[in-house]
């Protein structure tokens, strides 16, 4: 295993993304829209009821930009059974259409030293591929276990602080037991997450939820509880993948409200933290 330290920096050559309604509507199902209620979340998992005009869930983007997007990138030799997601930034500039193009840029960031492993920070920015106005951006973090100790620097500091109240919401989620295999439709086919043999041989009893339908489906439960739904009242979202979740657990996120948005925090039905350091903002 001996990662490229020389490709930080390295622009990946700008590709093409192509989506249409049912890509959008599969993705919302993915991450549970419609699943306590199927008259629920209608705008995002239907394109023709009367009177309901069709929105795409803003972290649809991040698996978008994220298609294929470790090939185009030359970080090196690693064993794929040890790449976990760690963490998750998007920032919506403008609505994504329930069906179009956009063009997106990636870049390498950053290779930082964990001691137990390497962190792997990479940015993208698409923009619609026909007026060229931007869409969003994403900045995401791949965790490898056992590359580190090379040597090379931390990685930065968040600026999170630890809440010292009680949270202001709790906003409660449950997933379903074959959530994974429904999500992976959207384009993540990693067998981690559905090959009970590959999960074992990277130390899980059982395939683990994708660390993005996680966040998908905190970001919708957001969306739904603090922008009524509307996603145009969306800005960003950030979090750190802090613990596998099982398909099938139930998550519970805590919110404390400051001027632009939301701190959060995501534990699952044990009470262990899932998703940490999160920050969801408003427009």
């Amino acid at each position: 295993m001996e990662l490229n330290l020389d490709a930080v920096g390295f622009r990946a050559e700008p590709f093409t993304v192509n989506w249409t309604d049912k890509d959008a509507i599969l993705y919302a199902l993915g991450v549970g829209a419609g699943q306590a209620d199927p008259a629920d979340d209608l705008s995002l998992t239907t394109e023709n009821t009367a009177g309901v005009a069709q929105q795409v869930l803003p972290t649809f983007g991040i698996v978008l930009a994220q298609s294929g997007l470790l090939r185009r990138i030359p970080l090196g030799e690693f064993d794929r059974a040890k790449l976990l997601h760690a963490d998750q930034r998007i920032e919506m500039t403008a609505a994504i259409p329930p069906e179009g193009a956009a063009l997106v840029e990636a870049r390498l960031e950053g290779i930082h030293d964990k001691r137990s492993g390497a962190l792997v920070v990479i940015s993208t920015s698409a923009s619609h591929a026909e007026t060229g106005e931007q869409l969003w951006r994403s900045r995401l973090g791949y965790f490898i276990r056992g590359a580190g100790g090379f040597g090379g620097p931390p990685d930065p500091m968040s600026g999170w602080s630890e809440p010292d109240t009680e949270p202001d919401t709790v906003v409660t989620t449950p997933t379903r037991p074959d959530q994974a295999l429904l999500y992976r439709l959207s384009g993540d086919r990693n067998p981690l997450h559905s090959d009970p043999a590959f999960a074992a041989r990277a130390g899980f009893d059982r395939p683990i939820l994708h660390g993005l339908c996680t966040y998908g489906v905190v970001h919708r439960a957001l969306v739904g509880e603090l922008c009524k739904g509307e996603v145009s009242r969306f800005h960003t979202m950030y979090a750190r993948f802090s613990r596998p979740v099982h398909p099938g657990e139930r998550l519970r996120t805590e919110t404390w409200a400051d001027d632009v948005g939301v701190r959060f925090r995501t534990k699952d039905e044990t009470g262990r933290t899932v998703l940490d350091q999160g920050r969801f903002d408003f427009r």
